[in-house]
């Protein structure tokens, strides 16, 4: 992690104390994020684990290659069969499409502002804020995105700052927390999510 953004996040007394603490993965910017909404859809309320193995299946079955047609050719009983609902399986054709009707004029999503990435695919039924949240702090590598509906940076905040209001106020109060972390409260998120994680497994 750079070393000013360790410096201008250290500021916050409680961020001080677990930075030291907590090691961050490099995350490389990309600009094809396909893959990474197809297996956003898939990882949705289920554990780890039990995405990783319904996503693998998801590709064995094309392959290694879900081009947005073979996606749309095949039939929901056989991604059903990969562990989908027929939920998901709808949401992941709903990505396809978008991708066939849109891929030649949205295909730079690094020039892009986040508000504009987030507009943009929130159109594609299935797809919620958070997580094109997720694909521009993890696959764009935005720094300044503050997912407040996370429930694991909710539990993090409140475990690390003492949070004792619920509600409304505690979004409120997670916002005024977070404010001094701009430009970089992707980076103050990713050391909570880490420091909550760490803290679990005491």
């Amino acid at each position: 992690m750079d070393s000013k953004i360790i410096q201008y996040l250290s500021q916050d007394p409680k961020l001080a104390t677990i930075i030291p603490q907590v090691t961050l993965p490099p995350v490389e910017a990309h600009n094809d994020i396909y893959l990474d909404l197809l297996d956003s859809i898939v990882s949705q309320q289920l554990s780890v684990k039990a995405a990783g193995t319904i996503f693998n299946r998801f590709i064995e079955v094309f392959d290694g290659n879900p081009t947005p047609h073979r996606i749309l050719d095949t039939d929901d009983e056989i991604l059903r069969g990969c562990g989908l609902s027929y939920q998901k399986a709808s949401y992941i054709k709903n990505i396809a499409a978008y991708w066939i009707d849109n891929h030649h004029t949205m295909n730079d999503w690094l020039s892009l502002s986040d508000d504009d990435i987030i507009k943009e695919l929130t159109t594609i039924k299935g797809v919620g804020k958070w997580t094109v949240q997720m694909i521009l702090m993890f696959r764009l590598n935005r720094l300044d995105v503050f997912p407040v509906d996370d429930l694991g940076i909710r539990q993090g905040m409140v475990l690390l700052y003492g949070i004792e209001e619920t509600g409304k106020a505690l979004l409120q109060k997670m916002h005024e927390l977070a404010e001094p972390w701009r430009p970089y409260r992707s980076v103050a998120c990713r050391y909570i999510w880490r420091y909550k994680d760490t803290v679990k497994q005491r």
